[in-house]
């Protein structure tokens, strides 16, 4: 190992071995020891011993890449950073914010060593700084990426490094800095458009529900493959035994026109010599008869696990057999991987979990509940929470989720249960499984990095479309603006989010209602973190709102308005009317049209039944109470005496489609029960008398 010495053993001073260690201030993976790690005056500092979330990348910090001139520069910073004493007003950054931080500044620091090769970090100079920053502009498009890049320079000064004059610190620049352009805090992740991510869930779900007996039965009969099996003098059978039953197999091939185990039009002679249950010297000797025996019945990828397929697709088995051959969209290590991102799919698109929790989640993690009958009706599960927490190991939370998220789970359990050696502690550690299945997480992460979780996102559009393709089918994953659309992690919430907000009560691939996702996943936040998942699905909530409410403005639709509150609600939108004409809302401008509403919010809340202009102190939706609400509760909403009531002609429309039920089931034959009846009649009762107390006009 080598030794400190110069400007590298400075950074210590007197202080005692141990501090050599740069993870010496950081909480290691469990198993790791401070011994084993990286010291300063190493040229590579591996970061996976302090990347305590299971699938957080272990990069390393390689300072060879660094021009020697500023080595040790960057060095000291990231000590600091890592491990070292911290100004009073700084916090201690997060492992993966240190690696950014080496990269943007050493980016810096090749464009100072080619440019101004004979410049220190000490001897910067504002023109150095200025001339930087026209280089940024002239390189990167993004404003935001020039931001990043210029706030990694500015951490030598932030954390008051010997390596820097004091006096040049550049957040005094004016000319350092450039106008922010950004949309504020506001989420930009695309959601997944309503063709793509339909079917991507309808696909996810098909290998769980109706494909994933067949290949945990192929991980069954592979595992049970790979156990060695005991032939020759050890079995006690005299060597011709072996011979005799070769024959014997053989011959029941040609009989029954059974292909052999074979790959790439070849038997393979391993596969056949488990299969008969002897040596592979022993299947050498009839070599002849079997490769006649092959010309004569052919061969198969898939007699090597002989399974029968069970899922069917259309009545039909959805694939012909499952391979050990590497590659192969049929093979088992292929099929696994889908599986398991289906189940990533169902589980992100139906809890509002983030990436790093669902990551978390380990075997046993999913409860049930059960009613009286023994009827399962509620499915929470248990993780780790690091969003917002002090605590960088995460705390533990708890999640309300549908059964399809629950089943989703159990699968995994399955596949991980089925795996050979000791069993997973992370349902989403990488399922190794069949020839070519690869080796261990890069780094010593437990869990799929998030990165190879959006690889396995692109890959699984493309089995779908390529599956498609071959069994001529239409129900594909769709292009959009003529490209594949690229999934991503972030996507699965911000989705969710949107179809809680805009479709509340509605359904989707083979009926999911959300609105009833939305209920659970708002009350069954059990966990100490806060999700932000409802602050999300609010934001939805307000957007949508602001633009039915422009919608109302520009075709006048208020006016349309009837009941107790139309004349209220008529007052609120014109004030609305003047505001967003006068700043030129429309109803594309995300950010200022949420702005609007925080500010001059004109609290009418268009809904499916009935349109509420809202005012507390006549709300019969909200407890009386000292404290003002400032929203209604739609819920809870008593149309039939709320003062707040007005009713659009959507709303109309949407009462006497149900009139029009209503009727349909009083009338049917064979009649209805006596109590179901009258409660029919009694209902129909209600929406007409709250049809004729906002328009006389209305004929029961």
């Amino acid at each position: 190992m080598k030794s400190a010495s110069g400007p590298e053993r400075s950074v210590f001073g007197d202080d005692a071995h141990l501090r050599q260690y740069v993870l010496h201030q950081r909480a290691l993976r469990p198993g790791q020891v401070l011994e084993h790690t990286a010291r300063f005056y190493d040229d590579d500092w591996p970061l996976a011993p302090a990347s305590l979330q299971s699938q957080a990348r272990g990069l390393t910090l390689r300072f060879t890449t660094v021009p020697s001139t500023h080595r040790v520069v960057l060095k000291r910073l990231c000590y600091k950073l890592l491990s070292g004493p911290l100004p009073d007003d700084e916090e201690r950054p997060r492992v993966s914010s240190i690696v950014t931080t080496f990269y943007n500044l050493r980016l810096f620091l090749v464009w100072l060593d080619v440019h101004h090769p004979s410049t220190t970090t000490r001897d910067l100079t504002r023109e150095i700084l200025d001339s930087y920053q026209r280089h940024l502009l002239l390189t990167h498009s993004s404003s935001a990426r020039r931001f990043a890049l210029r706030s990694a320079v500015n951490m030598l000064w932030r954390y008051h490094t010997d390596d820097v004059d004091a006096r040049l610190d550049p957040r005094r620049n004016p000319v350092w800095t450039e106008p922010d352009t950004a949309v504020g805090r506001e989420n930009r992740t695309e959601r997944i458009p309503e063709a793509v991510h339909s079917r991507v869930l309808v696909w996810a779900l098909r290998f769980i529900d109706d494909f994933s007996d067949d290949i945990l039965g192929a991980i069954e009969a592979w595992r049970t493959r790979r156990r060695p099996v005991r032939t020759g003098p050890a079995t006690g059978k005299p060597h011709g035994y072996q011979q005799s039953r070769i024959r014997d197999y053989l011959a029941a091939a040609r009989s029954t026109a059974q292909p052999l185990p074979g790959r790439l039009g070849m038997p393979h002679f391993n596969a056949i010599a488990y299969i008969i249950g002897c040596d592979r010297t022993a299947l050498e000797r009839q070599r002849e008869d079997v490769i006649q025996t092959a010309i004569a019945v052919g061969v198969s990828e898939y007699a090597e696990l002989a399974m029968d397929i069970r899922g069917r697709i259309d009545g039909r088995p959805w694939v012909k057999g499952i391979s050990l051959t590497p590659g192969r969209d049929d093979s088992l290590t292929v099929l696994t991987r889908m599986l398991q991102i289906s189940c990533y799919i169902v589980i992100a698109f139906l809890s509002g979990m983030r990436d790093n929790e669902i990551k978390h989640l380990r075997p046993g993690c999913c409860t049930t509940a059960y009613d009286v009958s023994g009827r399962a009706y509620r499915w929470t599960v248990t993780s780790l929470a690091f969003k917002g927490e002090v605590d960088e190991h995460g705390v533990t939370a708890t999640w309300v989720v549908g059964a399809a998220a629950a089943r989703a789970i159990r699968v995994l359990e399955s596949a991980h249960a089925s795996l050979p050696g000791p069993p997973s502690q992370w349902l989403f550690a990488p399922l190794k499984v069949g020839p070519g299945a690869g080796s261990a997480g890069r780094g010593g992460n437990h869990a799929l990095t998030l990165a190879a979780t959006n690889q396995q996102l692109a890959r699984f559009t493309t089995w779908v479309n390529t599956y498609c393709i071959q069994q001529d089918r239409t129900d594909c994953i769709p292009d959009v603006n003529g490209r594949p659309w690229r999934l991503s992690t972030r996507q699965f919430r911000r989705t969710l989010a949107w179809y809680i907000a805009r479709l509340p009560g509605g359904s989707i691939a083979g009926a999911i209602a959300y609105r009833h996702h939305s209920i659970q996943m708002f009350e069954g936040y059990a966990g100490t973190s806060d999700s932000g998942f409802r602050a999300e699905v609010e934001a939805e909530q307000a957007l949508a709102r602001g633009e039915e409410l422009l919608a109302m403005v520009d075709q006048h639709d208020h006016t349309h308005l009837l009941g107790p509150a139309a004349d209220t609600a008529e007052i609120r939108l014109e004030a609305f009317m003047e505001r967003t004409q006068f700043q030129g809302i429309v109803a594309t401008d995300r950010h200022r049209l949420l702005r609007l509403l925080s500010r001059d919010d004109p609290a009418i809340y268009p809904d499916r039944y009935v349109t509420c202009v809202y005012d507390h102190r006549k709300a019969l939706c909200r407890e009386r109470s000292s404290v003002p609400q400032e929203k209604p509760n739609l819920a809870d909403c008593k149309p039939l005496t709320c003062a707040n009531v007005a009713l659009s002609e959507t709303n109309r429309t949407e009462w006497e489609a149900e009139l029009g039920t209503i009727d349909a089931d009083i009338n049917a034959r064979p009649a209805l029960p006596p109590l179901l009846l009258a409660r029919l009649q009694q209902r129909r009762t209600q929406i007409v008398k709250l049809l004729q107390r906002h328009e006389e006009a209305v004929t029961p």
